[in-house]
Parts: structure tokens; sequence; C-alpha cells
């Protein structure tokens, strides 16, 4: 029996999780998440993590153990992962990790760049300036103050912007230079079988519009409903989690319940154009599979 990694990526909607399932039911595994949003507690339903069925089938690892309250890191992942491979050769288990973040796989692959650690009041200063000026504004501060990483990002992704921020700060380097130096793989590109699931993108979109009523009816607002009670920071990565800004939207009268819907599910096709952009430029040598 082999234990070398199995890497299954794909973008959502795109039926890796089941193709996952089929292959760890044809030798002993474990499933172990690759999903940034999959990782928190609260979000079952609105990010389809596997179901209770399937996780009584075959053990699951790194799946919804993280309250929403945290900023999940690329870096505790690598580490988190480290210890699920420990486990997984102690007990014979084939590691079948599966998921659609991109920046996950190649920190598995290629490592992290060794940023040194950032002072909690530097950490603290970002995160308030982010919640003051709104992520447009942040935006425009980063190009302003580092251009290069300011081209590279994107306005709507206030995480990244004010970790850059963040790195600029502390370091008074770009996090571009950090990102020159190589890390530190977890395993080998060539110990692993990776495969890569990428249907046409029509398909997915009408997977992903499917899927999407489904979780509707399977409770997704009342889920999101009980996480807009907690008064979370909304620039934490739980409270972007595809579907739920929409949703939270609906519950606070700020828009109807179908134009909510709607702008969750075009959300959610303008990231799998994304993911797809990124998996076909990243991931050419893969295996690809069509469902």
């Amino acid at each position: 029996m082999s234990l070398a990694p199995l890497l299954i990526a794909g973008p959502t909607a795109s039926g890796k999780s089941a193709y996952a399932m089929a292959r760890a039911r044809a030798e002993p595994s474990i499933i172990v998440n690759a999903d940034s949003m999959q990782v928190y507690r609260e979000l079952r339903i609105i990010t389809a993590r596997p179901s209770v069925e399937d996780e009584a089938l075959v053990p699951h690892a790194l799946y919804g153990f993280v309250p929403a309250s945290e900023a999940y890191s690329a870096g505790r992942y690598v580490r988190d992962v480290a210890e699920v491979l420990e486990r997984a050769q102690r007990e014979g288990l084939r590691p079948i990790i599966v998921g659609g973040t991109g920046l996950y796989f190649m920190a598995l692959l290629e490592g992290l760049s060794p940023v040194p650690p950032i002072p909690n009041d530097v950490r603290a200063y970002w995160r308030a300036e982010a919640e003051r000026l709104g992520a447009a504004e942040l935006h425009a501060v980063l190009t302003a103050r580092d251009p290069v990483m300011g081209q590279r990002l994107r306005p709507s992704d206030p995480q990244r912007v004010t970790r850059a921020l963040e790195v600029l700060e502390a370091t008074g380097q770009s996090l571009a230079v950090w990102q020159q130096t190589a890390g530190t793989p977890l395993f080998g590109a060539h110990t692993c079988e990776k495969v890569v699931v990428l249907p046409d993108r029509e398909t997915v979109f009408t997977r992903a519009d499917e899927r999407f009523d489904v979780m509707m009816e399977g409770g997704a607002m009342e889920e999101v409903a009980a996480l807009g009670t907690r008064g979370l920071d909304p620039a934490l990565p739980a409270m972007r989690a595809l579907g739920v800004p929409q949703l939270l939207s609906f519950q606070r009268g700020q828009m109807g319940r179908d134009a909510a819907v709607a702008e969750a599910k075009a959300e959610t096709r303008r990231y799998i154009k994304r993911q797809m952009t990124w998996l076909k430029r990243n991931m050419i040598s893969w295996c690809r599979q069509i469902l």
C-alpha cells in the first residue's frame, strides 16, 4: 500500500470532494482539508463541508476546527498538515489532501517565505486602519507605500492588503522582497500524486448555482444569521466566505432575499473563474481529471 500523498485541487463545485471520497474508499486513507474557508467551525453548510455521513465513512482532518473569530494562516496550515501526516504514517493511512485554495498547495510543495513575526502593536494598528478606512482606501495606502504589492493584490482582498502593510511596517521591506526567499516544502512534488479536477466552466457554474440552492434549503440562512449575532470583525476571513456577506446583508434588511441569493451566486461564479485561471496557470503538470 502506497502512503504517498494524493493532492486533489479544483475550483469550488467541481466535484473534487466526491472524487476524493471515491479514492479514499479504495484504500485506507485520511482526507485532509485544503480549503481556507472549510476550516471554520461555524460554516459547515455555507462552505459545503463534507457531510457527517462522509466523515463517518472515512477519517477527515482539518475541517471545522477553527473558530470564526480567528484568522487562520497558511503558516499554521502547513504546521497542522505536518501533524496530520505524522498521524497518517502511524496509522498506515494515505493522506488525500483536497481543496481549492491554491496557496495551501503551494505552501506544502514549495514552502513559505520566512517573514519575521509581526509585533502585536503593528498588527493591531493596521487591523484598526483596515476597519477605519475600508478596503478601497486601504488598498490605496498600500499602493502609495508599496507599489509592487499594490499591483499584485486586489482591493477586494483586505486581509492580504493588511498583511502586506504589516510586513512593510514591521520589517521595512516589501512582502514581495520576502517572497523571493524560498521556504522549506513539507514534501517534494515528485513524491506525490497530483490531480486537478477541471470540468468545463459552464458545468461548474451550473453545479455551483444548484449547490447554493441546496445550501439554502439545508439551513445556510440560519447558519449565517447565527454568525451575524457574534459581532465579529467583518474583515475576518470567515465573514467574507462565499455567500456570507450577501446573506448578512439580507438579515440586516439591506437587500431582498432573492437579490442576496442572486448576488451570492454571481460572486461564486466570479470566484470560480479566478480559481480556474489560477489552476490552469500554476498546475500545468498535474494530471487533469474531468468529472
